[in-house]
């Protein structure tokens, strides 16, 4: 037996077993590289590689926009803008049959776009609607599963955090702007998925619908949230005509949300030392989620895995139908027992050279694997989504399995469509000159 086969089999089994025994994931990571460093090189040289491959990764002035996004989304949860854009939600589509789990998905999708945290918009979206549906009508647990998979819709739709790891991750195969204009159409599209499940429950248990309200009432609630959205077309629209870079257009989604809850009143300067501390805590987590990884990814490079696999696949699956299914399948695997941060880091270097190699466009690539990782934070065992949403309702994870189930499909399916038909992710960033 070779010593690269040795090396890859120490990996993902001693991976596998320390995540089976419940280290976290970011010390399950570097634990594992570094005993496969040991077997190539002694220890001494094994550790400086492994630290100096971590420094290396987080020495990124693209990774910068990660804070400043945290932030950001920090600022607005306690700014009062998920109040506003719910109230908006609610005079737009309150009055369709079901209508407060619809304001609840519209409410996800525009939070988690401007936030651009998945957590964060079902925090704030949840705590705000789940005893009010209940008040009206509606079952606790179905409030939850459909405030975890809405919340996903933040993850495509840009301004979001992975897509900016994942062209991190690509080695600049996939730019930041094409990325962020490509998922709109697919956060959408899994956004009306979910919405069209949410009707045949609602027309299957008769759910109740809020009293139609006037023009005028529609446009104070508009111009109360206009202020909120502007910021997506501050953040997106700077930087796909490239007036600012992603980190650039972070700082001032930073500066823009303080503003924005002084003016709501809804923010003082006693409030900025719990926001700091918080963002500051949830960065650490993340940036060390990646500077393991990144340590994970070289040596996935120096042990020629990728290429390994690459050849292997091509060569013995001719179908590319059934290589993308393969792939998704295992991504959907991946997803239930690892976060996404450090699911991109480590799995896009192994598929997407398979994925180009067939014929995907990188962008397209980016659309598939965040999805496939956006279903799995939806699903047990470690699926921080799922305990986020429940924790937030007061339901135990148990009874959301059942309502969940249905809209996990509809998302599924979303799913195969953007893997099959490249149009969908492709479209808007060709229309926009960002991609061949």
């Amino acid at each position: 037996m070779s010593i690269e086969l040795i090396s890859v089999l120490v990996l993902f089994i001693s991976f596998a077993a320390l995540l089976a025994y419940g280290v976290p994931v970011a010390y399950s990571i570097g634990i594992s590289t570094m005993l496969v460093l040991l077997i190539n090189i002694s220890f001494l040289p094994s550790v400086t590689t492994a630290s100096q491959r971590m420094t290396t990764g987080i020495d990124n002035f693209a990774l910068l926009a990660i804070p400043f996004f945290i932030l950001a989304g920090e600022l607005m949860n306690t700014g009062g803008v998920a109040k506003r854009l719910i109230d908006f939600a609610k005079s737009l589509i309150g009055s369709l049959p079901g209508g407060l789990a619809y304001v609840n998905i519209i409410s996800a999708m525009l939070f988690g776009a401007i936030s651009g945290s998945a957590i964060a918009a079902a925090s704030a979206i949840g705590s705000t609607l789940t005893d009010k549906m209940e008040s009206e009508g509606y079952p606790r647990e179905f409030s939850a599963a459909v405030n975890i998979s809405s919340s996903t819709t933040g993850l495509l739709i840009p301004p979001s955090n992975v897509l900016i790891i994942f062209a991190l991750a690509s080695g600049g195969t996939a730019s930041v702007a094409a990325l962020f204009i490509a998922g709109y159409i697919p956060g959408i599209l899994v956004g009306l998925a979910i919405m069209l499940m949410v009707y045949i429950y609602a027309k299957r248990k008769g759910l109740p619908k809020a009293n139609r309200v006037g023009f005028k009432q529609l446009f104070v609630d508009f111009k109360n949230a206009f202020l909120s959205l502007t910021l997506l077309f501050i953040v997106v629209g700077g930087i796909v005509i490239g007036i600012f870079t992603a980190t650039e257009a972070a700082a001032i989604a930073v500066v823009y949300a303080a503003m924005l809850g002084f003016w709501n009143k809804e923010l003082n300067v006693g409030d900025f030392k719990s926001i700091l501390l918080k963002s500051a805590r949830t960065t650490a987590i993340v940036m060390f989620l990646i500077a393991t990884s990144m340590a994970m990814s070289w040596l996935f490079s120096f042990e020629g895995i990728p290429q390994m696999l690459t050849s292997l696949l091509v060569d013995s699956v001719s179908n590319p139908i059934a290589v993308f299914l393969l792939i998704n399948l295992i991504l959907l695997i991946v997803g239930t027992f690892m976060d996404m941060t450090p699911a991109v880091l480590i799995f896009t270097p192994i598929f997407l050279p398979v994925a180009m190699a067939l014929g995907m466009h990188p962008v397209q690539f980016g659309m598939v694997i965040v999805l496939n990782l956006c279903i799995g934070v939806c699903t047990p065992p470690v699926g921080t989504l799922l305990f986020v949403g429940s924790g937030v309702a007061k339901v135990p994870v148990a009874k959301v399995i059942k309502p969940l189930i249905p809209l996990l499909i509809a998302m599924v399916v979303v799913l195969m469509l953007i893997t099959y038909f490249p149009s969908i992710s492709l479209w808007l960033p060709r229309a926009f000159d960002l991609i061949d």
